[in-house]
Order: structure tokens, then sequence, then C-alpha cells
């Protein structure tokens, strides 16, 4: 799975008149081990009292996931954390923890949420199911179902909580609920109208239906996720000029030997670049905001931008980032974007000094260009799943 990216992104809607929603999403990767692990919870109900039930579950089986712990083990460990309701009955919380191991295998471990939908080729693909029951005397018939198969370019995930599947329930198309079979119908359908179908696309695809089919007043917290295994896409950001002067060229042969698409974020850095390559740099004045300079256009780069302070821009906008946001067309957010649309990004921080940044009045920020980069490269590591070089030069 090496030569694949696995683009991800997750949708969701609260149950009609709650503030808060009763399912959890997390991530993590693990660089050092090639690992990524995804964990959807569903606590029981909806509200304040399931979102806690829910956090609880999916913390503690991020936690036991990524030290390796058997997973019929760590789900008897936090099921016993659970609180319990006054009435002692049950308090628990569903499910599905996806793993990506570096090794080319994909595991999905299901407890009590809807089956994840796999597809391959655009049609469903079931791979072998494993029960194994969890362990403790308390924990009686209650099973986990393991799946695990090698992913190949085009396939996809889809995995979701019981608001999705059980959406339109009691109404007239569906009476049963949205169900399953039918969710995975209308994907496969999706699939076929556009078979390069980004996951951010058919994730919304789906819960937008979903809330379609509770005229658009959820009777549940609904979430669906969805993972895409295909080809990356590689992106260069450059910049900053080399610590030394006599390193121009040979920085400025990297640069214009990558294939792929790139961005300058620094004016000499691009005065550099446009002078040992004989490009002209054109201003662009259609951005109107007075607290970033405008961008230039140049033969070869999608946009030439001022460093610092764009970048220091930048790093907000990936650390607010969420499923409602949408980016306009000044620079910074024209810089997101891009980031956010390739897969491997390869970062060329070059370390002379600029000295009209060093004025002590300047925010921190501002002084010291590669903190904000590394900022940035932790963000795009740990919250977006991309794989990032970065080269100091």
């Amino acid at each position: 799975m090496s030569d694949l990216h696995v683009d991800v992104d997750f949708q969701q809607k609260y149950a009609n008149g709650e503030i808060i929603c009763g399912d959890v999403f997390h991530t993590r990767r693990i660089i050092g081990e090639g690992r990524y692990i995804l964990i959807l919870s569903d606590g029981l109900g909806h509200g304040i009292r399931a979102n806690v039930m829910a956090t609880l579950t999916a913390s503690m089986a991020m936690k036991y996931t990524s030290f390796h712990t058997r997973p019929e083990i760590a789900a008897n460990i936090f099921m016993r954390v659970l609180p319990q309701n006054s009435d002692n009955k049950e308090s628990y919380a569903t499910f599905t923890i996806i793993e990506i191991d570096n090794d080319e295998l994909v595991r999905i471990i299901n407890y009590d949420n809807p089956t994840s939908l796999i597809f391959r080729n655009g049609k469903p693909f079931v791979p072998r199911e494993l029960e194994i029951p969890i362990r403790g005397e308390e924990n009686k018939e209650k099973i986990l179902r393991i799946r695990e198969f090698t992913p190949i370019k085009g396939d996809r995930i889809i995995f979701m909580t019981d608001g999705v599947t059980q959406s339109g329930l009691g109404g007239k198309r569906f009476q049963m609920g949205w169900g399953e079979s039918q969710i995975s119908s209308f994907a496969q359908n999706q699939l076929e109208r556009e078979p390069e179908m980004t996951a951010t696309r058919l994730a919304r695809k789906i819960i937008n239906q979903a809330a379609m089919n509770d005229g658009f007043k959820m009777k549940d917290d609904a979430s669906c996720g969805v993972l895409n295994f295909r080809v990356p896409r590689e992106f260069m950001l450059i910049t900053g000029p080399p610590f030394y002067k006599i390193k121009d060229m040979e920085f400025v042969d990297r640069v214009r030997d990558f294939s792929g698409k790139k961005i300058i974020c620094g004016g000499t850095t691009g005065e550099i670049i446009a002078r040992e390559l004989q490009l002209d740099i054109e201003i662009q004045h259609h951005y109107e905001g007075d607290d970033i300079p405008p961008a230039a256009e140049m033969e070869g780069f999608e946009m030439v931008t001022e460093g610092i302070l764009t970048l220091g821009r930048v790093e907000e906008i990936l650390e607010k980032y969420n499923n409602d946001t949408r980016l306009e067309n000044t620079p910074p957010e024209e810089v997101a974007k891009l980031l956010l649309e390739h897969d491997i990004i390869h970062i060329l921080l070059g370390t002379r000094i600029n000295r009209a940044h060093q004025d002590p009045e300047q925010p921190f920020e501002v002084q010291i260009r590669k903190f904000v980069v590394k900022r940035i490269v932790k963000l795009l590591e740990e919250r977006f799943f991309k794989k990032v070089f970065i080269e100091f030069i």
C-alpha cells in the first residue's frame, strides 16, 4: 500500500434539536509505524450523555489499538469502564475501528455498528469475516466482527452509525429504514456515475440523502466516513531562499525539475527563481484584502505569494478547518486548498534570514519561518493524513 494514498472524509449531522453529537470520530497516524487508526463510536441515545459514552469508548479504543492490544481484550476493558444507568441497565457505545498497516493490510473491527461497506472496481466487495467473542463473563453473546483485506487502487470503505441506516424509519419510502442494502446500492450507483468520486463527495452524498430520508429533521445522530485508496498526488511548496547564495542555481534546478504542481511563498524566493529561469512575475490585482499582499503569477507555478504572513494564515486555516469550512480565493486560502488537494507534499525551506522580519515587535511566528512551517507540517500529517517531506536548504 506504500504506493497508495488514503483519502479520508467524515460527515455528520446531529439529531434534531441537539447541540452536541452522540457520535464521535477520532483519527491518529502513527508515523513511525506507518499506521493509520480511525475510530467511530456511537453512544446510546443522543445528546450529552451519548457523547460522553462515545468519547470514552473512542478514546480508549484508540489507546489500546495504538498499543496493539488484542481487540477482544481491549473491548472487555473499556466496556467495563462505561457508566451504568441508574436502573442498573447497561449503558454502552458501539464502535468501528479501522486500522491500516504499512504492510498492506486493512483491518475493520466492528461492534454493533452497521457493517462497513467495501467497494472494489465499483462493486461490493465482501472479504472473509471472523466473529470473536468479547472477553469477560459479563460480555456473554457479545461479538466482535473482524475483516481483513489488502487494498488496491480504487477501493472504498464506507463506515457509518445507525442514524444513517435507520434514516427514513416509519416513512412511506423506507418504512424499515434506509438499510445497509439500499445504502450499498445508492453508493454503487454514485460510483458508477462518477468512478473517480472523492471521499468527501461520496460521504456528503450519503449523509445528505440520510437527512432527506428524515425530512431534514434527523431522528438520531448520523455519521458517515469514507476511505478512498488512490494514487497519490504530489505537490511542492517552496518558501525562503537558500542559506548560501551560491546554492541559488542548484536550488532552482530542484524546483524546475519537479513535475507536479508547485507554489512559491515568499517574494525574495520568487525573485530568485524568476531571475534564474528568466521568467516574469505579474502581480494579481483581483484580491482586495488589506492585511495580506496580493499574489503574483509566474509561468510554471500555481501562484507566488508573500511568505511569513501568508504561511501564518495558512496554519490558522488548517487549525480551524472542519467539514463546514468553505475556502475562498485569498492567497492563504488558495495555498490551503492546494495543500489539502494533494497527498504527498514536498517542502523546500530556505534558511536565509530575511532582515525585514527581525523586528522584535513582530509576532514570534513572523520572526522564525521554520516554526510556522513545522506547525503546518504537523497539522498536515496528523489531521489530514498527508505525507510530508521537508528539506532545509
